[in-house]
């Protein structure tokens, strides 16, 4: 299995969007649209990865798979369950 230095950069913009490069080519490989809407990086660490590491909401094989062809990996954010999103459309005001 391929070991990879991989920086972890946090987006600015939006939470829970992470990009995953590797260290040694920076963001030299992601292109410049998807810079635009990720905002300035903003680095989260560095971690040697491997296929056997385990990652909160990636898989580290995916992860360095996808590194090796296009040289990033984006992790958007979770989907939010439609409950949730209903907390935000209720009222604020107490009605009787």
């Amino acid at each position: 299995m391929e070991r990879i230095l991989c920086e972890i950069l946090r987006s600015p913009r939006r939470d829970e969007m992470y990009l995953y490069i590797d260290k040694r080519r920076g963001l030299e490989p992601v292109p410049e649209a998807l810079l635009e809407r990720f905002g300035t990086p903003q680095p989260v660490m560095t971690l040697l990865l491997d296929g056997k590491r385990k990652l909160a909401r990636a898989d580290a094989a995916r992860v360095i798979e996808t590194i090796a062809e296009q040289g990033f990996y984006l992790q958007m954010p979770p989907a939010r369950d439609e409950y949730l999103l209903d907390l935000y459309r209720a009222p604020t005001e107490a009605r009787y």
